[in-house]
């Protein structure tokens, strides 16, 4: 990474002496800014977003596109960097946390807390006011489970899983309010299906980064009660993962083509899921878990939302 020495003064002692600081140059910094917000949980957040409100019964005007996609961009931009301003001690712990902006010094914690604030402080009107005062409190709801309940109880309880999966899931509950600007059982459906999907994923994550959590001081079910019981609990929620998938077309929020991927998409990772339970299954069989977790999801919204246009 190529860096621009500058000095800098009122920093410390050694700047106020006049000590040389390396710090890093234009792109590399904003990189480091735009890492803080967690660009591949942001993308994924926008497109449960975007579905949630392509499902929603009704037509979206342009501008409530464009505001739900920017407040949402902002209020999961806000939370991410937030988090890793509050976490920046435990990523310091974890392999794959340790290069990090924060935990490996290229950036000031402050830049990061005020940076979080201000994502935070544009998101809340803009999804209140260009949308509705229920998509923005959906928003700020998310904010406050993920900074101030989530990223503390890590390291204090498991059901810190289920926590930080309501945040989670929340965009496509955002996106079906900005149209219906109301919560009904539909919306909370496919609310549903993303809240439950969460959960064997990270248990999948938790099997087989178990020594790196540990380091941290994390909570999770493999390191609390065990392998075994983490890849029980990851063969219960599928089966509630499957069954809640298939509800949505008798439903009414997708149809027949959309109820047939879900059938054999989901027969598929609950077979695998529940391949879990035979005895001496290891790390391998977690860790291509997650992976299938990863392909699951994407192939479930798509037909959801191609088939399920109302």
């Amino acid at each position: 990474m190529r860096v621009a020495e500058s000095t800098i003064n009122g920093a410390g002692a050694g700047a106020a002496e006049g000590t040389i600081v390396r710090m890093p140059a234009g792109m590399p910094a904003l990189r480091d800014a735009v890492a803080l917000m967690k660009p591949r949980i942001m993308l994924m957040a926008l497109l449960t977003a975007a579905g949630g409100l392509s499902l929603a019964p009704g037509a979206a005007q342009p501008g409530i596109w464009l505001a739900l996609v920017v407040g949402t961009a902002l209020i999961v931009g806000a939370a991410n960097t937030l988090n890793m301003y509050l976490e920046r001690d435990i990523d310091c712990l974890m392999a794959r946390t340790k290069n990090r902006p924060l935990p490996a010094g290229r950036m000031e914690p402050a830049f990061a807390l005020w940076l979080g604030v201000a994502q935070a402080f544009i998101a809340v009107p803009v999804l209140t006011f260009a949308i509705n005062p229920l998509t923005g409190l959906l928003g700020v709801i998310a904010l406050i489970c993920y900074v101030m309940l989530y990223t503390p109880l890590k390291q204090r309880t498991v059901l810190a899983t289920l926590i930080g999966s309501l945040p989670g899931a929340m965009p496509a509950l955002m996106g079906w309010t900005a149209v219906t600007d109301a919560i009904d059982v539909r919306g909370l459906a496919v609310f549903g299906v993303l809240f439950i999907w969460q959960v064997p994923h990270f248990h999948a994550i938790a099997l087989f980064r178990h020594k790196d959590y540990v380091r941290a001081g994390l909570k999770t079910v493999p390191s609390e009660h065990g392998e075994v019981a983490a890849r029980r609990r990851i063969a219960v929620y599928l089966v509630f993962q499957v069954a809640l998938s298939l509800m949505l077309y008798p439903l009414g929020v997708a149809g027949l083509g959309y109820a047939l991927v879900a059938a054999i998409a989901g027969a598929a990772y609950l077979g695998y899921g529940l391949a879990g339970l035979a005895p001496n299954v290891g790390a391998r069989w977690a860790r291509r878990l997650f992976l299938a977790s990863i392909l699951y999801l994407p192939v479930l919204f798509t037909a959801m939302v191609l088939d399920g246009r109302m």
